[in-house]
């Protein structure tokens, strides 16, 4: 993993060290409107932090990418994760504080991460699960080119009778040199 740089944010590779600014990043009670809960302690999402630096799941069958998002001031304001499977797909996630809603840079940190999972992990497919109640995130998904799953694909997938489940198909353009 590297940083990555998109539009004025950086996507900083998650460490522990981010714990103690991510911690009041993940306060934010706006983040849970939908699902979840804050993280309890700094010291248990640093120890969090810690045990994602491998970067692999338990079997290491999956690569577990985590990048923070960072401001031009220097201030964290969330992140975005990937989980990417042996199957050239990849599930995504994100969260950014509340007071940073509404002025695209979720979108700039999704699109600039999706933009590396193609390139240099090699994903065509990625997907996200989200509550149907969060129009907000379903808007961003449609304007970065995801569509609803089928109902064959929600019977099929590990998906709450709330949840949506919702794909995007990557192409590639070859160019001939």
């Amino acid at each position: 993993m590297h940083v990555i740089e998109a539009a004025g944010l950086t996507l900083e590779p998650q460490v522990a060290a981010h714990a103690r600014e991510m911690f009041a990043v993940l306060s934010d009670p706006a983040i849970y409107e939908f699902e979840n809960e804050p993280p309890p302690s700094i010291e248990w999402l640093r120890a969090r932090f810690a045990r994602l630096e491998s970067r692999y799941s338990a079997d290491a069958k999956e690569q577990w990418l985590n990048w923070v998002i960072r401001l031009p001031t220097s201030e964290l304001v969330g992140y975005v994760q990937a989980t990417v499977r042996p199957d050239a797909r990849a599930a995504i996630a994100y969260a950014l504080s509340g007071k940073y809603w509404g002025r695209g840079l979720a979108r700039q940190a999704v699109q600039a991460m999706i933009s590396e999972l193609v390139e240099n992990y090699h994903v065509r497919g990625l997907s996200a699960i989200l509550k149907q109640e969060n129009l907000r995130s379903r808007r961003l998904l449609e304007r970065l080119g995801f569509s609803l799953a089928s109902l064959q694909q929600h019977a099929t997938s590990l998906v709450e009778p709330d949840e949506f489940l919702m794909f995007r198909e990557v192409t590639v353009n070859w160019r001939q040199e």
